[in-house]
This record gives structure tokens, C-alpha cells and sequence, in this order.
């Protein structure tokens, strides 16, 4: 089964304790004015308003110079409506921040804070972007109702013959001297580009060796300096470039004043820190932010004299060149006006973010190895928008005469072509000839080969949607990623098909599992690929007919399923490798690289159990620290601590899972079918006649190769071959199979599955009437009512609650309509979850008890995999006991063999389960209608209780509380769940 790691309720978020004094309000309005926080609530995005946004460091390269890194730091306020939701879009402003800057940070975590890069570069690229810079004023000094950014490196390439490269797109926002970005309200990913608003200067070029400027403490009030003369304009220049050249880090603005008065003792002008481009003729500023006076100070770069001389002689032609300019930018603007579709050389396409769901569906395309497996992810956001898109493109297409076959193709632009029954798709040029082009289809992940006449240019409304096709790597065969074999077994077991994915590793390429749920139980397909490419030669291939001697039993289930193991190739090499393990460990320090630091269900790895170490796979995933695992050599399953697993050393890994498991799964054949259901008096006698036994005997009678299992005769050694004498038949005594509905037996086996049992070396007796009649005698003496020794003084204590009229933070695991419904102490539930990984881990190992159970008694019992603190309500005629979870408030059915007694150490922690009813609604029947409604808006839900009674007893299970429920999770609106069913109630009133 895929594995869920957390509990749901840690992906919803705490509760918050926004409250008003509850009331019923006369129009039925659910919205309620903004409350006092009583804590700050934050939003979904991490961004605290007004917070500020910590420094970081960036790489951005420029052509082929780096920009040296600077520590930036910004100031971002978000509206209280603009927090993330999965299926809502982004605000327009962080829309344009985030395609550009966070597209890896955002797939791998939605609520860190996001970048946006503020880059200086160094003092030697300064002539080459004032010049960019220059040139861009230009452009858009002559475009004052704004141009698209698309467009613009058209415009430069056309006017200068040369590339702008595209590191400079993303600097715009960044200079508001030079530009004014605005993002249309249309949406879109284009944006427009304007002249900037008011006047400012380009920022300096910091020298690589240079550090931030100096430090100078703006003080709030100058002292009056008097006496001193008021200093002329010219002079202050003067004496602002002198005192610069001091401060080679360069000056902050707010501490020139200070600086100036300290050295020169004259006054400093007082609106010169309101007007700082007037001192651009003897200095550098560079702006901070959009405060122009938050600035930093520089002294102007001394300019080469040959620089002085070709200015000069520049100047002179200034006018003409201009004239020219202005006709070839008029020119291109004609040109470009013919067409409707400008082509684009450098699209910004956003990047594919990974579904934030926790088992998202993907459809697997194609591979060349298990580290590149092209897929596409399939739901609302990807597979439905890209259908959509690609209806539109084929409108576009079809019905507009103006667009055009491509003339002139470069490798890496991006294309719209006119595929197999009419269908249009964007694709990438990977290679060109004179007639054909080689196209990637960057929604599918395949390429082909297409003619010229059906490549189009893509319209830039098509490329707002991300590239559909990615890439992922499949856990647990990285090590045979590229064997033929491998690849070939993945590709025919997946190409073509949809699974669930769990996303183990949200890198570049992510890691994942891929599982079938089409058939009842899901599939592992890395786990099933695995194993399908095992040597063929050491397999164990039983014929029917056939006798096997010195057979091991290695397991024996509750069911009555046996695993063996036969003397085989496989085996003697595996335990070879074993051994060779055991010195490996022996000799060499035990470090961290070989502790598992990503458990996932199929992996297979280490343990070590009764002094020798052993493969295991693993196969469910409880938490953080308990997982469960099965021997793949011996059957056996067990739960153990993640701590306790190691990874196999890399030398021997491809060697180890070359070899098959070698546990046969085997059942007794020809029982009378009367027998039904094993009792516990059978397998305990099976077991222990047979378990570990290392040269007992099989004879095969059937093969069963779709259920994976061996009908076998099972012989001990002094009964060998008289079938008379067989285990089948000595099994069938009767006083076996009475069931007795009071007793059960634990479903795990006391012998191989449990490290620590003290029964899992326990020999066979001298005979096999010996074993039987010592097998009865034992479980007669077992069969004592356990009961007794744990009284009702020994629960635990109630679980805390408030007193009525405070309140306090819920969880709501149930919740059947607003008269019962179950509530969980919010603080209390990480208690609760390592308790239940405790109980995992104890009841896993420990020996079997026998017990009479009792109504209205307290145990432990195994649903779903985990193990419960349980009310047993009833004991059923067809071997199933009814049971009420504790802690979780569920009525659950499970098996008579999986409950065992709830030990004192798990007695000490409160029952968290509170069984509720909701105050300030009344009602006598609630229909399935309301009661519908009422879940969807609570259950499995963080919420505020306010209590308004507490109805104590003797039980703890039988304790309630009467409680208005509010749901805080919106910004700025509380939402009493009372006052929303009543107005449900009345408007349903209303209808019938």
C-alpha cells in the first residue's frame, strides 16, 4: 500500500483562538467582522506582513561574466487575501515574481519565502551595462505607450547587431532609473515596459574586492553648526566628490550630511538628500529600493583618456546617429506590424510545479533508464489545461489566414506543429535540414521528425502554460538504471499507463514510487521490476510429484500458510554473500552512510536478527521511526525501528538483489474442508512440530503460480515418506479445531517472526504425539482470564478539558452530524502519535498471549496495521470482535487473533477520543443531508472549541462535552459552525 507518513492533520495547520462570544445572528450571516488577534496568524506563505525579508545570496551570469554575489534584503507586505491555496492562482505581483525565481524552491517547498533577486554587477562590466542600459533608454524613450517585453530584443538586435541577453529581462524591475515594469491586468506572462517615472541614476559597479559601505548612524536631529558660512553649490559638489574618495566602500545617503559637517565644519544645504541626481555630475548613486533617498554614495570612476577621446569624437555624429536610428526603429515596427504573430527566440515559459497532493496520478510516457523517466502529470492544472490549451491552438491555427509556415528555424525555438490527425502541439527544435525539421514535443516528451510546412510560429498566449513533459527517477534501481533488462521490464510494465506516484524526493528530477491501483491492492512497480530481473539460474523451480528433503520451515501464519526454504544454488550463494557481509561490517567502522535515511515501501536492505544479518524488504511505513518489514528469505514479517536497518554495503548491492527471495510459500494439501478457519490450538501445534525444523521433507502435489503458492505434504524426519504419517494428516485430530471464540492467538508468529521471542529456537519434541499432547497441555494452562489483573483503577486519567467558557484547540477524527462527533486535545496528539508508534514496535515482538476476553474491557488490537488502544463492545459468532478506538473515536470490526492485552505502559497516556455535541443548533432528527454538510466542514479538521459544558463519568469513554465549534483557518473571518447549520436548516426549511 502507498504509504502515508504523516497524519493528515499535521498538513492542515494549528488552530487559532480568534474568538468572539458565540451568537446567533438574525440574518444568518457567517461572516463576522474582523476579530482582535489574539495571535499573529501569519499566512500560508510564510510572509509575515510588513516582515522583513531575510539576505540572501545569488549567482546571475551576464554573457560570460559572473555578477559577484551581494546580499540582498527587501521589505514585502501581502495583503491578508493573498495567502496560497492550491487550486487558487496567485496574485498578479507574486505570479511575476515566481516564475522567474523560485521555480525549484516552489516545487520543493510552497512555503518558504520566495527570492527576488536585486544583482549589482561588478566595477568591470560597468562601461558594457551603462551602455545596455543607455540603449534601452533609447528604445523606450521613443515607445511612451510602453512596449512588450517580448518584443524588445527584436528591437535591440535590429537597431545595435547584437544579442540582448536574456539575464538582462529579469533585471527590469530592478531599475527603476532605466524602466517602469507593469504587468497587464489581463494576465499572461508578457509584461510592458515603459520609461521610467522620474529621473534616476544607474546604480555603480561594485569592485569585486569591495564590501558594504561604511556605517555611519544617520542622527535624528544635526546639531546647529554656528558661525559657519552656508556653502555655494559649486563648492558642495566639490567637497561631496573630495569626501567621497575617502569612503572607497562607498557612503550611505542619510550619513553624508554628518560626514560633510565633520570635515568641511560648514553647513550642509538642507534639501541636497531630497535631490540626489543633482550630484550625479560628481558621483555615483546607487539606489537601494523605491525610497530615493535610501541610496548608497560612490566616487566617480576615473574615465580612461582614450574613453575622453572617442566620446568626444562620438558626440560629433550623435545627431546623425539618431536620425538613422529612428527611421530603422520606425521601419521594424512596420515590419513587425504586418505579422500577428511576432516569433519569439527566448519565450519565458513558467516552470512545471510539482502537485502538492500526497499521491498524484502520472502517466508515463517513455525512458531510456530508470533515472529518466519522461512523464506527465495528470489532473485539473495539467493534463485538462493542456487539452484545453491545445483546443485553443487548433481555433488559433485553423480559422487564422495571417498565420504562416516558418521560413528560418534555429535549434532550441519553440514551434507550433500541425501533427497526426490535425491535432496542434508545441514543440522545440532540436535539429533543422533543408526540408525537415527534427522537433521535441515538450508536452509529451517525444521527438519526431516533421516537414517544414506544418512548423508555425507559437503565439505567445500559448506559452503561459508550463511544458507538460518531465522527468523522474524511480527509487530503489538506481544502481541497475541503465541494464537493458531493467529498462526493458520498466518500460513494458509501465509506457503508455497511469499510476499513483509518491514523491519521496521533490528535487530536479524527483525521486519516486510508482504503484498500480487498478486491481483491489495496489502494486509497488519499482518493487515488481526489481524482482522480475533476478537471476533465473537460482531459482528455486518446485515440479510437481517431486520430493524435497532436508527442508527448512522458516514461518508459519496465523492462516496456516507456511514459508521453507529448499537446499538450492540460490541459497548456498546467498548465504556465502551473508557471510561475507558479516566480516565487511566486522572489519570496517559502521558509519552513517549506512544508516537508512529514506525509508520506502520495496526497499530492500538489512537486518540484523539472531546474531546474523538479513535481507528484508520493507513494506509499510508507520512514521518517521517504525516501519514494518518482511524477511524476504524466511517470510516472516515484523515491525522495527528505522535506526535498526542498514543499507547493503555498494560492492555487494548488485550481487544481493540478483538473488531471488528464497521463502517458498507453501500450504498443507488435501485438508478436509470442514476444518474452515485455523484455530489457535492448530497453529500452535503446527508450529510447534515444525518451525525451524531443518530437515523436514515436502512432497509437491500442486503449483499454483497465479496466487504465488506450493501445495505440499510436510514430513518430519522419523515420518518420511509414509503419507499416513504426513503433518497433513496427523493435523486433522479434531480437539484441534474446536473453536473456542474466547481465545485467540496473535497473527504474528512467535518463531522467525519475532527477533526477541523466546520461542524462536524452541525444538522440535521427540514425537510428534509428544508435541501434541504437550501442545494441548500448554495452552490448557494459558487458558486464564487476564482480565482480573487489570482493574479500572488502573486507566489512565481523563484527558484534560477546558472549563466552560474558555476554549481550546481540537482535532475532530470523526464526526457523524452535529449531535455526535469526536474531538481530540490538540496539544496531545504528537503524545499520541508516540504512543502509537510504541505500541508498532512492542507488539511486533512480543511473546503470545492468550486471554478470555471480555465486554467492556481495555486492549490493544492490530487495524489497518496499527495497533489501537480498544474498547471491546462484542465478540461475533464468525471470529470478529467488535471494537472501539480510544483514541480516535472509531467503531471498527477486526479479527479475534489480532487483539492481545493493553500493557501498563500504554495505560499512563489519557484516551484522547471526546465524544462531542454542538452547542447553539437544535435539532431532533439531522438528516444525511445535513449531517453530509456538517462533515465536509469538519471532520478531519484543526479547529477552536468553546466549551460550554462538560457531562463527566466514571468511564473515560463515556465522558462528553457540549462545545461551539469555530473554524479559524481564514485570515479575517471566524466561522461559527453553529451559526452556519442554522442557516442551512432554514434555508432547507425553506425549500421543502
Amino acid at each position: 500500500m502507498r504509504v502515508k507518513k504523516t497524519m493528515p492533520f499535521f498538513l492542515e495547520g494549528k488552530p487559532k483562538a480568534t474568538l468572539r462570544q458565540p451568537g446567533f445572528s438574525s440574518d444568518f450571516s457567517i461572516k463576522k467582522p474582523p476579530p482582535a488577534l489574539l495571535r499573529d496568524k501569519g499566512n500560508s506563505l510564510g510572509v509575515k506582513s510588513g516582515a522583513e525579508m531575510p539576505p540572501y545570496t545569488i549567482h546571475t551570469t551576464l554573457g560570460s561574466e559572473v555578477f559577484k554575489n551581494v546580499p540582498t534584503q527587501r521589505h514585502v507586505t501581502l495583503s491578508t487575501n493573498s495567502r496560497f491555496s492550491p487550486k487558487a492562482s496567485l496574485p498578479p505581483a507574486f505570479q511575476m515574481h515566481l516564475s522567474r525565481t523560485c521555480s525549484k524552491e516552489m516545487s520543493d517547498n510552497l512555503n518558504q519565502t520566495v527570492e527576488k533577486p536585486n544583482v549589482t554587477p561588478p566595477a568591470s562590466n560597468t562601461y558594457k551595462m551603462d551602455e545596455v542600459q543607455n540603449r534601452i533608454k533609447e528604445i523606450l524613450n521613443k515607445h511612451n505607450n510602453g512596449i512588450w517585453i517580448s518584443k524588445l530584443p527584436h528591437f535591440y538586435k535590429e537597431l545595435y547587431k547584437e544579442e540582448l541577453n536574456q539575464e538582462i529581462l529579469q533585471q527590469f524591475e530592478h531599475w527603476p532609473h532605466i524602466c517602469t515594469v507593469e504587468k497587464p491586468c489581463g494576465g499572461g506572462q508578457d509584461l510592458l515596459l515603459y520609461p521610467p517615472k522620474r529621473t534616476q541614476l544607474s546604480r555603480s559597479e561594485l569592485d569585486n574586492e569591495k564590501v558594504p559601505p561604511s556605517q555611519l548612524p544617520a542622527p535624528k536631529q544635526l546639531p546647529t553648526l554656528k558661525g559657519c558660512p552656508a556653502v555655494t553649490p559649486e563648492d558642495f559638489k566639490e567637497k561631496v566628490a573630495e569626501l567621497l574618495e575617502k569612503y572607497s566602500n562607498g557612503l550611505w545617503a542619510s550619513a553624508l550630511p554628518k560626514a560633510f559637517e565633520d570635515m568641511y565644519k560648514v553647513k550642509f544645504p538642507k534639501d541636497a538628500l531630497k535631490n540626489l541626481a543633482s550630484l550625479s555630475d560628481v558621483c555615483t548613486v546607487d539606489y537601494i529600493s523605491a525610497n530615493p533617498q535610501k541610496a548608497i554614495l560612490y566616487a566617480k570612476l576615473p574615465v580612461p583618456a582614450d574613453k575622453i577621446l572617442s566620446d568626444t569624437v562620438q558626440a560629433q555624429g550623435d545627431y546623425d546617429i539618431k536620425s538613422m536610428i529612428e527611421q530603422e526603429y520606425l521601419q521594424i515596427e512596420e515590419n513587425l506590424a504586418e505579422s500577428a504573430d511576432s516569433f519569439i527566440e527566448y519565450v519565458t515559459v513558467p516552470p512545471l510545479i510539482i502537485p502538492t497532493e500526497a499521491s498524484p496520478s502520472v502517466l508515463v510516457v517513455e525512458l531510456s533508464n530508470t533515472n529518466e523517466v519522461v512523464i506527465r502529470y495528470v489532473g485539473k492544472d495539467y493534463s485538462a489545461a493542456q487539452e484545453l490549451m491545445e483546443d485553443e491552438m487548433k481555433e488559433y491555427y485553423s480559422k487564422n489566414p495571417k498565420v504562416a509556415p516558418v521560413q528560418a528555424v534555429h535549434v532550441g525555438h519553440l514551434l507550433a506543429v500541425n501533427a497526426e490527425e490535425d491535432a496542434w502541439l508545441r514543440a522545440q527544435i532540436i535539429s533543422a535540414d533543408d526540408n525537415k525539421i527534427k522537433v521535441c514535443y515538450v508536452d509529451y516528451g517525444f521527438s519526431e521528425n516533421v516537414e517544414k510546412s506544418k512548423a508555425y510560429k507559437l503565439n505567445p498566449k500559448f506559452c503561459s502554460l508550463p511544458f507538460q513533459a518531465t522527468k523522474c527517477k524511480l527509487a530503489g534501481l538506481e544502481v541497475l538504471s541503465d541494464d537493458p533488462d531493467l529498462v526493458k521490464v520498466v518500460e513494458t510494465l509501465t509506457c503508455g499507463k497511469i499510476f499513483a506516484v509518491e514523491i519521496l524526493d521533490k528535487a530536479d528530477i524527483p525521486l519516486v514510487v510508482l504503484y498500480d491501483t487498478s486491481g483491489e491492492d495496489d502494486i509497488n512497480i519499482n518493487a515488481t521490476c526489481l524482482k522480475a530481473i533476478c537471476d533465473k539460474s537460482l531459482e528455486v523451480h518446485l515440479q510437481v510429484d517431486a520430493m524435497y528433503t532436508n527442508v527448512k520451515v522458516t514461518n508459519i501464519c496465523s492462516d496456516g500458510t507456511l514459508y521453507c526454504q529448499v537446499p538450492c544454488k540460490g541459497l548456498n550463494k546467498l548465504n556465502d554473500l551473508l557471510h561475507k557481509i558479516e566480516d565487511y561490517f566486522h572489519c570496517k567502522h559502521m558509519t552513517s552512510e549506512y544508516f537508512i535515511s529514506l525509508p520506502f515501501c520495496g526497499k530492500i536492505c538489512l537486518f540484523h536478527c539472531k546474531g546474523k544479518w538479513s535481507r528484508v524488504e520493507i513494506t509499510n511505513v508507520h512514521s518517521s521511526r517504525a516501519l514494518d518489514v518482511q524477511f524476504l528469505d524466511s517470510g516472516t514479517v515484523t515491525s522495527v525501528k528505522v535506526s535498526e536497518l542498514r543499507e547493503i554495503p555498494p560492492r555487494f548491492l548488485q550481487e544481493m538483489i540478483a538473488i531471488p527471495p528464497q521463502a517458498i510459500k507453501c500450504c498443507l494439501a488435501d485438508l478436509p474442508q470442514s476444518i474452515g478457519m485455523w484455530t489457535p490450538d492448530a497453529v500452535l501445534w503446527l508450529r510447534d512440530s515444525v518451525l525451524n525444523c531443518s530437515d523436514c521433507s515436502i512432497k509437491v502435489t500442486k503449483v499454483d503460480e497465479t496466487k504465488g503458492i506450493i501445495h505440499i505434504y510436510l514430513f518430519t524426519p522419523k515420518n518420511f515418506p509414509d503419507p499416513h504419517r504426513s503433518i497433513n494428516r496427523q493435523i486433522t485430530n479434531a480437539d484441534l479445531w474446536k473453536h473456542q471464540k474466547d481465545v485467540f492467538l496473535s497473527a504474528i508468529s512467535s518463531g522467525a517472526g519475532s527477533p526477541n521471542s523466546k520461542n524462536g529456537n524452541t525444538p522440535v519434541s521427540g514425537s510428534t504425539g509428544e508435541g501434541f499432547r504437550k501442545s494441548l497441555t500448554d495452552i490448557k494452562k494459558s487458558m486464564v482470564d487476564h482480565t482480573g489483573s487489570f482493574s479500572m483503577e488502573e486507566l489512565p486519567p481523563p484527558v484534560h478539558l477546558s472549563k466552560p467558557g474558555e476554549h481550546m484547540d481540537v482535532y475532530v477524527p470523526v464526526a457523524c452530524h452535529p449531535g455526535y462527533f469526536v474531538i481530540q486535545a490538540w496539544q496531545e496528539i504528537h503524545k499520541l502519535e508516540v504512543l502509537m508508534e510504541e505500541m508498532i514496535l512492542y507488539y511486533s515482538v512480543s511473546e503470545e498471549r492468550h486471554v478470555a476476553l471480555e465486554k467492556d474491557q481495555v486492549y490493544a488490537a492490530k487495524v489497518e496495521n496499527k495497533w489501537h488502544r480498544v474498547l471491546l463492545k462484542g465478540i461475533l459468532t464468525n471470529g470478529l470482535v467488535s471494537v472501539y478506538e480510544l483514541d480516535y473515536g472509531k467503531h471498527e470490526l477486526v479479527n479475534i487473533r489480532k487483539v492481545q492485552p493493553l500493557v501498563d505502559m500504554f495505560r499512563k497516556l489519557p484516551f484522547q477520543a471526546v465524544t462531542a455535541q454542538l452547542a447553539g443548533v437544535k435539532c431532533n432528527q439531522w438528516s444525511e443531508e445535513a449531517s453530509m454538510v456538517f462533515r465536509n466542514h469538519v471532520e478531519k479538521k484543526p479547529l477552536v472549541a468553546l466549551v460550554q459544558t462538560v457531562i463527566e463519568n466514571t468511564n473515560p469513554w463515556d465522558r462528553k462535552v457540549v462545545v461551539y465549534l469555530v473554524d479559524t483557518s481564514l485570515p479575517d473571518t471566524d466561522i461559527w459552525i453553529h451559526d452556519f447549520m442554522s442557516e442551512y436548516l432554514v434555508e432547507l426549511s425553506k425549500v421543502n
